[in-house]
């Protein structure tokens, strides 16, 4: 997992751009999603980390997105394990 706090824009972009980072997440709210989605463009700096796959996300407690992976998100909040 990659804090947003901790990573220069360049080097975001090119962990990016390589696939090292394909997913975002809320720190505190424990949520992740894809990187294009609106709700976590607004989210503040300090609270953003990224992931380079969902495994690790789900692996650290975090939930789907209930914009940007809405189906995902249905099955999460019905108790099926993805």
């Amino acid at each position: 997992m990659f804090y947003r706090i901790e990573l220069r824009k360049r080097k975001l972009k090119l962990l990016i751009d390589n696939s090292k980072i394909i997913l975002g997440g809320n720190k505190k709210l424990k949520i992740y999603g894809t990187l294009s989605c609106k709700s976590g463009k607004q989210m503040k700096k300090e609270n953003r980390v990224f992931f380079d796959s969902e495994k690790e996300a789900i692996d650290k407690d975090y939930r789907p997105c209930g914009h940007c992976m809405k189906t995902k998100y249905l099955k999460w909040k019905d108790g099926i394990h993805l």
